[in-house]
């Protein structure tokens, strides 16, 4: 059985639209569940070791596969934590890349190496990025390397217990915690729902699951040519011409739904996610002007043509969310103070 037909039937499982086949996975999935609160607990009981940092750890995860919005947030946070005063890192397991070791990131690194999440990153934040399967080894090796950076921020790894965290914050796609509540393989959850009990913030990219979760939107209007990124346009030039927009994301509906909220007119074209894109793929779309998320043109940009476009997005959280994180790391720093003064005493 080929790994696309496989991942069509779990698809399908996902969606009830298969229900032998989901029928199959649930006994999977429970034997899931169960190992994973065993090594949960494990970790908490002190049975399996965990590691700290150097540095205060914000986790940025989710309990599903598939795209939830971490990196806008990532990137939000970044940029909030500078100004109010930090040097914050990310760390990242570099999916999609074929590098383990601890690897240091820029905006000109493979994709195919570092994973196209982290070239995003590094790419729009002016600070250090490192991946790495090992996020204890890699944020050891940023902090050797950085000992500026004072607070890391771990880009997933929410179930990576083995890095000790000091403030965890879950973002969830409103629509998958309503409708899929299976566990892999059955289902896209990688943690019961009741995870979210414990976590420090949920941020919901759409709709709010719960008056305690911190509402995000992505907005962007503004896009910017991949060959020639100096040359901007709006959605109104495009007008009268052929669109296409492609997309090779967890959720690329909602790409494209952002998209038809401009006012633009288009035939989509989607691959899956982390998908490694080739100049014969783009030349092959026929168009007057194709899109793509930012995401996607991390890895176009070798081969990019004049009517290639890209969108980038933002993300607008709550107000009330930042002074809650910031209230989190002054705990932290207050802690480590009076265990200093003790060690001296």
């Amino acid at each position: 059985m080929s790994i696309n037909l496989t991942q069509e039937l779990i698809q399908d499982a996902w969606q009830r639209k298969n229900a032998f086949f989901y029928l199959v996975l649930i006994p999977l999935s429970w034997l899931f569940s169960g190992i994973s609160a065993l090594r949960r607990w494990a970790y908490r009981c002190g049975l399996m070791k965990s590691c700290a940092l150097q540095a205060p750890v914000i986790i940025v995860g989710n309990i599903n596969v598939g795209g939830s919005g971490k990196t806008p947030v990532v990137i939000w946070l970044v940029e909030q934590l500078k100004n109010n005063g930090y040097y914050p890192a990310v760390i990242s397991r570099g999916y999609g890349g074929s590098t383990r070791l601890p690897t240091s990131v820029t905006a000109e690194s493979q994709a195919s190496i570092v994973g196209d999440e982290p070239v995003l990153i590094a790419n729009r934040c002016a600070c250090p990025v490192w991946v790495g399967t090992d996020r204890v080894a890699v944020g050891t090796a940023l902090l050797k390397a950085h000992p500026e950076c004072n607070v890391i921020i771990s880009d997933d790894g929410l179930q990576h217990y083995r890095l000790q965290r000091d403030v965890e914050i879950a973002v969830v796609d409103a629509d998958s915690m309503a409708k899929r509540a299976r566990l892999l393989p059955a289902g896209p959850l990688r943690e019961q729902i009741s995870r979210l009990k414990t976590v420090d913030a949920i941020i919901c990219n759409g709709e709010k699951i719960n008056d305690a979760a911190f509402q995000m939107q992505l907005v962007g209007e503004r896009f910017y040519n991949l060959k020639d990124v100096s040359i901007t346009a709006t959605a109104a030039d495009f007008k009268r011409k052929t669109v296409k927009a492609m997309a090779g994301i967890g959720k690329p509906e909602r790409f494209y739904e952002h998209l038809c909220n401009l006012g633009l007119t288009f035939a989509s074209v989607s691959f899956d996610d982390h998908h490694a894109f080739t100049a014969k793929e783009l030349a092959e779309i026929e168009s007057d002007i194709l899109i793509m998320t930012e995401k996607d043109a991390v890895k176009c940009k070798p081969f990019a043509q004049s009517h290639h476009w890209v969108l980038p997005v933002e993300a607008e959280i709550d107000a009330t969310l930042m002074p809650l994180i910031l209230a989190k790391l002054q705990h932290v720093k207050t802690v480590q103070n009076v265990i200093a003064v003790k060690v001296e005493e």
